[in-house]
């Protein structure tokens, strides 16, 4: 092959097996694995290790949520005390679902977290599904929600009156450009960034906490005194209280959309996912007990910006420290959703829910190109309407019906699969109660307030059957996505007669 020509292949992870040969090309960044009887096949490079995995988690964690969430998670639970509770509670799930994912991950080492797991416990329809609300809204309104948050801090340092919609989008569009770049152009780019922000959110956040501490050593222990008092009884409540906090803690999974890019992901996923989670967690506690010592219970309440509140009563004239930090913040929660989302399309095309040409990847920057766009194109449009919070907000009931049977999946998995060697097998109490609580969440909302939104997003999710049917199952007239793919293969050619993208292997 000429030095110069360009090829996007069809990725499949599968071992050799039927007497075929293959041979494989390790280096410093990753594998390349070539098989000999199709033609060279080009895979994602493996170049994800401890360090960038564990960034990557608490960057992916560390977000708006952490900046917005403890106004609404104090305003359900109505005490001091289970407010903390909850937050605790919500890394303990958390963890749990990483652990159950971790299982999951080793067993099914593919990309794409719930997809491929939803795809062989139970059936391609409900994969399919998953991957249809993911892909659509999901992931993309995520990563739309945080640019605009972040757009909305940019704001800030300008002289704008209020917050004019038109500046703010413009704003979070060309953020989403830039992560769009920056994740076409090479994953290792992508994971230092990851890097380099999660440090400067944990410094950011490192501010708030010992502000805590100072204000505790002199002497505002009061609003931490009243402990329960005025707490809530209704279940129902404390579950709305828990969707505050887990949207915090949203991206707790995210790690296992990249199994086939981490360096020896049997070892490497669980350590990551329990070091980045517990070390959120501590953090999260830590600096909403900052919040309680110099806002107070009813300050937290009022506020609407809790940390540029808290650094203003915290930190006098310095108090842009805190909009800079949710700045590096929120673009690097981004940055993950971007990594992490594109990923599912990816795995979607390969299984041929989507048009095959999105699960090409490029033979010299090893990374899923035309996936990271349509991704970033979808999060382009979520920034148009003016409330892309409530459409967050809307679809947080369908992320946790999906938590909920991908739990489920690791139990039956157990025995449909039992005699499978398994690098990591968890108590299994951990998935069932996971599971449990993941129904609880499902189910609370609806008993609390049986809004129609609810029965919306319920149809909405049954509608990806209207597409599934004709295209998936059936196949019909799958051509017609023909001549895009080779408007792509040709069009994108730095040379004439070289292709940029070309199929070289069919799906196992």
């Amino acid at each position: 092959m000429s030095p110069f020509k360009l090829e996007i292949m069809h990725h499949e992870m599968r071992h050799v097996h039927h007497g075929e040969m293959s041979d494989s090309v390790n280096g410093v960044a990753g594998e390349v694995r070539i098989d000999n009887k199709s033609s060279n096949q080009v895979r994602l490079k493996r170049n994800v290790g401890f360090i960038t995995g564990s960034s990557f988690i608490v960057g992916s964690i560390i977000g708006s949520g952490i900046f917005i969430s403890p106004k609404g998670v104090l305003r359900e639970t109505q005490s001091v005390g289970l407010s903390m509770v909850v937050w605790t509670a919500g890394g303990i799930i958390s963890l749990l679902g990483a652990l159950t994912y971790a299982e999951l991950g080793t067993l099914i080492p593919k990309s794409g977290a719930q997809y491929p797991y939803l795809f062989e416990a139970m059936h391609p329809i409900v994969a399919y599904l998953y991957a249809w609300t993911s892909i659509i809204v999901t992931q993309p309104s995520s990563m739309a929600i945080v640019c605009l948050t972040f757009a909305e801090y940019v704001a800030t340092f300008m002289d704008f009156c209020g917050s004019p919609p038109i500046p703010i989008k413009l704003i979070a569009a060309l953020a989403i450009l830039t992560i769009c770049i920056i994740n076409c152009y090479d994953t290792s780019l992508a994971s230092s960034i990851q890097v380099i922000f999660t440090v400067v959110k944990l410094l950011a956040l490192g501010i708030i906490i010992l502000g805590g501490i100072v204000r505790m050593a002199q002497g505002h222990l009061s609003v931490l005194q009243t402990g329960f008092n005025g707490t809530t009884s209704s279940p129902s409540s404390v579950a709305l209280g828990f969707y505050s906090a887990m949207w915090a803690y949203e991206a707790w999974n995210s790690l296992n959309f990249l199994t086939e890019e981490l360096k020896n992901p049997f070892v490497n996923l669980p350590r990551a996912n329990v070091f980045g989670i517990l070390l959120v967690t501590v953090m999260y506690i830590l600096a909403n007990v900052s919040y309680f010592t110099v806002l107070t219970a009813d300050g937290l309440l009022k506020s609407n910006a809790v940390a540029v509140d808290w650094g203003k009563g915290a930190l006098g004239v310095a108090w842009y420290i805190i909009p800079l930090s949710v700045l590096f913040s929120t673009f690097g929660a981004a940055n993950g959703a971007c990594y992490a989302g594109s990923r599912v399309v990816y795995c979607a095309a390969r299984e041929g829910h989507l048009p095959e040409v999105l699960s090409y990847i490029h033979c010299r920057r090893y990374t899923p190109v035309l996936s990271i766009i349509f991704t970033c194109s979808i999060a382009s449009l979520m920034i148009i309407p003016s409330d892309v919070g409530g459409l967050i907000d809307f679809f947080s009931f369908a992320s946790w019906i999906f938590y909920s049977l991908t739990a489920l999946s690791c139990i039956i998995l157990r025995f449909t699969r039992r005699n499978d060697h398994r690098p990591i097998k968890v108590f299994i109490l951990i998935p069932v109660v996971f599971f449990l609580v993941s129904a609880f969440l499902v189910i609370a909302p609806i008993v609390q307030d049986p809004r129609i939104e609810i029965l919306y997003a319920l149809f909405f999710i049954l509608g990806g059957l209207v597409l599934y049917f004709p295209f998936v199952c059936f196949k019909l007239d799958r051509g017609c996505f023909g001549k895009p793919c080779l408007s792509v293969k040709t069009q994108c050619s730095p040379f004439p007669n070289d292709q940029c993208f070309k199929k070289t292997s069919e799906k196992a």
